[in-house]
């Protein structure tokens, strides 16, 4: 399996993004270099947006590619769809519920058995979360110390109104699909749109 070894403030700063999207409390406190001055292409614009999405939700190019031709098929607007269905994996649904301090984090955890979806175990971090599905810490795993500390670090952070947390039972109610105007990050998905449809 590819594995993006790449330190994440430097990537962060490369594609214009807070480290805090990412769960990272660390802000990148080096200013922006002369590459910023430089005038991009259009085709260099539209790459920067899919490697930033990319990167956030910790997705490789052969299941974003994937992704784009669900979301080309589904009703309503392209751009818009991607991201549902990037908010709607099960590992970006542990992040958003507090559960794991940042979206790699969640990924290992939902990899080791850590959750369930409706009663039943799911190790599959691109398993996709419709509304109405609850998930859950596994019995086994509440009593873990990793789990109480994990939530007292993610204490302060903003849960999704698509999402009913519970954190003292360590369970999440999808309560309805994602809206695009809920985004805690700024993209222009149409770029990546535009990207894949030439």
């Amino acid at each position: 399996m590819a594995v993006d070894r790449q330190p994440v403030l430097k990537r962060c700063k490369a594609l214009g993004i807070s480290p805090m999207v990412l769960g990272y409390s660390k802000e990148t406190n080096r200013h922006a270099n002369a590459n910023n001055r430089k005038k991009v292409s259009e085709y260099g614009m539209q790459l920067k947006e899919k490697q930033k999405l990319k990167f956030i939700y910790g997705v490789l190019e052969k299941q974003f590619y994937h992704y784009y031709e669900m979301a080309v098929k589904m009703d309503g607007v392209a751009g818009e769809n991607l991201i549902k269905i990037l908010e709607s994996r099960l590992d970006n649904v542990v992040f958003r519920m507090g559960m794991a301090i940042t979206r790699r984090e969640a990924r290992q955890l939902v990899t080791h058995g850590h959750f369930t979806v409706n009663g039943k175990k799911v190790d599959v971090p691109s398993y996709r979360i419709k509304p109405g599905d609850v998930v859950a810490v596994s019995e086994t795993s509440k009593k873990s110390p990793k789990f109480a500390q994990i939530i007292e670090q993610t204490n302060g952070r903003i849960v999704p109104l698509w999402l009913d947390v519970n954190k003292e039972a360590m369970t999440a109610k999808v309560t309805r699909e994602f809206n695009r105007d809920e985004l805690d990050y700024e993209i222009a998905e149409h770029l990546i749109i535009e990207l894949y449809s030439k």
